[in-house]
């Protein structure tokens, strides 16, 4: 009988890259031949949370990856199954002694298949190397030296990719196996207002953000739309992993010393911090993902109402920011981060509908979906943390302070586009002759506001603040900060 060869295999995830990937330089360093796999999981194929957006951007990543193993005449082996059908139909043809993956801070779904697939691991004697994704720390049980350890791994080398020759599974061999599995398309519309997937494309709008874009970082952040231009826009790169954070701060740091951007690369910097922060706090409580992290606010209870999701899912709210932003997100993948927090905020406050109601919409149309900075950000902006400050923010306010010439709602609401400034950010100004000398017409060229914004934001702002005094959600308070922030910050909140 022919003996079977001896490969490792990368599990690819969410590390669409070979520069600076840990889990391939591990195996590569084995010495042994290694496989590259992305496998399109039915589980998240059918999983709510995602949209066809995504999986375009991982098979545009895919492709961009192959372009770059094209010189060492091999290709990722891309199929679609589930993660233990596809090793037991790869060592029908290869023993595999080891696989090398990150580790994934990922929806529950997927937790609950990698404890499964430990096991299948165990029972078939392969070896599971897993490492530590962007600096987050699986097994912690608080933050202590969280910070000081997440600032020492992104100072470390960055890995480099150079397998030796043949090192990696050759065409042939691959093709060999594709004939055996599903093969996806790697396909993808060519026509598209979504950024695409790929290392190369990342580092096109990283090195345009780093070379100039940065130098208004600070001042449009919050503008929804000069904020396109001025923020890096990396944030599904990142999310994906067609960039590591630590390669992004390594650049960072390093333009910092140039004094003329020095403050914007500051705050910058300060961010990709935060977003390791809300990945850390999702990994140490998964279950955040359908419940609030203080289950104080367990008890809170808002009636659902399939109307006003609809109005806000589709952009016909009759409060021109909210709905400007919404139809941005479905059509571009992108907003701004102050316009996710007000969307958020409105749909929880102003319409007083339960974050969980909104969780799966929003995921679909977020092109940069990190379920670690999607569900702590959602609990925050609903205000249900018992730890950060109620927000609850008012869209005519922002859009007039962030949008006053309203450049951003007429170009996603051209309906208003036509009226004067003061009526675009709100019509509901208009009297009868105004409408008539506009030729407009509220409540049919466009909706009137679902809601009484002054009087539902007057409940929501004392039920809120209310229960941040109830003793459950003071209780939870104390727990959530002794374990998810960091000794700075329980110092500043016990002497305040």
């Amino acid at each position: 009988m022919e003996t079977k060869k001896h490969i490792n295999v990368v599990w690819l995830k969410r590390d669409l890259r070979i520069e600076d990937n840990e889990a391939i330089t591990n195996a590569l360093k084995s010495g042994k031949r290694t496989l590259l796999l992305y496998v399109f999981e039915n589980i998240l194929l059918n999983d709510a949370h995602y949209n066809e957006r995504h999986f375009n951007f991982i098979k545009q990543s895919i492709c961009d990856i192959n372009i770059k193993l094209a010189d060492y005449n091999s290709k990722v082996l891309s199929l679609t199954s589930d993660i233990t059908s596809t090793f037991n139909m790869l060592q029908e043809f290869y023993k595999v002694d080891a696989i090398y993956s990150h580790v994934e801070t990922g929806l529950l779904v997927t937790y609950n298949r990698d404890k499964e697939f430990a096991r299948y691991c165990r029972n078939n004697f392969i070896k599971w190397n897993e490492s530590k994704n962007n600096g987050v720390e699986r097994g912690l049980v608080n933050r202590e030296n969280w910070f000081e350890n997440w600032e020492t791994y992104m100072n470390q080398d960055l890995e480099s990719f150079h397998p030796t020759e043949n090192q990696l599974l050759l065409k042939d061999e691959i093709e060999e196996l594709e004939k055996v599995f599903a093969i996806p398309s790697l396909t993808t519309p060519i026509e598209t207002s979504f950024q695409k997937g790929g290392p190369s494309t990342a580092w096109k709008y990283a090195n345009s953000f780093f070379e100039s874009r940065h130098e208004t970082y600070i001042t449009n952040i919050s503008k929804p739309e000069a904020s396109r231009y001025s923020c890096s826009r990396i944030s599904p790169y990142i999310a994906w992993g067609n960039l590591s954070i630590r390669q992004v701060y390594k650049k960072a740091v390093q333009l910092k010393t140039n004094k003329a951007g020095k403050q914007h690369i500051i705050a910058f910097i300060s961010r990709l911090r935060w977003q390791a922060h809300f990945i850390q706090k999702f990994e140490m409580e998964h279950t955040m993902e359908n419940a609030s992290v203080n289950k104080g606010y367990h008890k809170l209870k808002k009636n659902i109402s399939e109307d006003y999701k609809i109005a806000w899912e589709t952009g016909q709210t009759g409060f021109p920011l909210v709905d400007a932003s919404m139809r941005c997100l479905i059509e571009t993948g992108y907003v701004n981060f102050r316009m996710r927090a007000m969307l958020a905020s409105f749909f929880t406050h102003i319409l007083w509908q339960p974050w969980q109601f909104a969780t799966t919409h929003l995921s679909q149309q977020f092109l940069d979906f990190e379920p670690g900075i999607h569900f702590p950000q959602l609990q925050m902006q609903a205000g249900e943390t018992g730890i950060n400050n109620l927000r609850i923010y008012n869209p005519t306010i922002n859009g007039l302070k962030h949008d006053p010439d309203a450049i951003f709602i007429k170009k996603w609401i051209p309906e208003l586009a036509e009226l004067d400034t003061v009526f675009i950010h709100e019509p509901y100004l208009m009297t009868k002759l105004e409408e008539n000398f506009y030729n407009f017409k509220l409540g049919e060229d466009y909706p009137y506001p679902i809601v009484d914004i002054k009087e539902n934001r007057k409940r929501a702002s004392e039920i809120l603040w209310n229960m941040k005094n109830d003793a459950d959600v003071v209780f939870e308070s104390k727990r959530i900060l002794k374990r998810h922030t960091l000794n700075d910050r329980r110092r500043m909140l016990r002497n305040n």
